[in-house]
């Protein structure tokens, strides 16, 4: 397989930032299909899947998000076009027959919740870096947040328990005037080894 051009892993990974405000540009619900469309082939354990995608774009649905949010995420998120909410569905494993059909992994999971939970939490927290990767390869600017109550959100949207919130993030057209400061990062030998 060849290498992305040096102007794909740009876009990919270098100019990514995280954007504090957006172009009051709506995003298509055929932008938002291919977006799933492009991220649910990253891999998962099992091919177990366990994301589940809330896109919250209608004045109601954010209505309903914003009980949820710290006060440092709720302007730029209620002015975002699209918000995702990020969740992991508990009972992933359900899906796993027709997922993961060489052997029934089924059981696994279903009588152990914790391993249950630490496989969604983690392959759904993989979904989602899958999720930040389509949407920058789709040309859309990303806003990845914690910063929200976990039980108000779940009440609003996911009231029977079954999904978890995990992450949000918005999505738009980010207006470069409102990012913060780049960061620094750690070198290779801060943060690598090699054994």
């Amino acid at each position: 397989m060849p290498a992305l051009s040096t102007e794909a892993l740009e876009q990919l990974f270098v100019q990514a930032r995280t954007h504090n405000g957006f172009a009051h540009e709506p995003i298509p619900e055929s932008t938002l299909r291919r977006l799933y469309d492009l991220m649910k082939w990253g891999p998962t354990s099992m091919n177990c899947q366990p994301a589940r995608l809330l896109f919250v774009s209608s004045p109601e649905g954010k209505a309903r998000l914003a009980p949820a949010l710290s006060p440092g995420n709720l302007d730029k998120t209620l002015a975002a076009p699209v918000t995702v909410i990020v969740a992991t569905d508990s009972a992933f494993y359900e899906h796993l027959p027709t997922m993961f059909p060489s052997y029934d992994a089924r059981p696994m999971f279903a009588g152990n919740a914790e391993l249950a939970a630490t496989t969604a939490f983690r392959n759904g927290t993989l979904q989602g870096a899958y999720l930040i990767l389509a949407a920058r390869a789709l040309g859309l600017d990303c806003g990845p947040m914690s910063g929200f109550d976990t039980a108000t959100l779940n009440a609003a949207f996911f009231p029977d328990g079954r999904y978890q919130a995990n992450f949000l993030c918005n999505l738009g057209i980010g207006d470069p005037a409102r990012l913060h400061p780049r960061g620094p990062r750690l070198a290779f030998e801060e943060a690598c080894r090699i054994v």
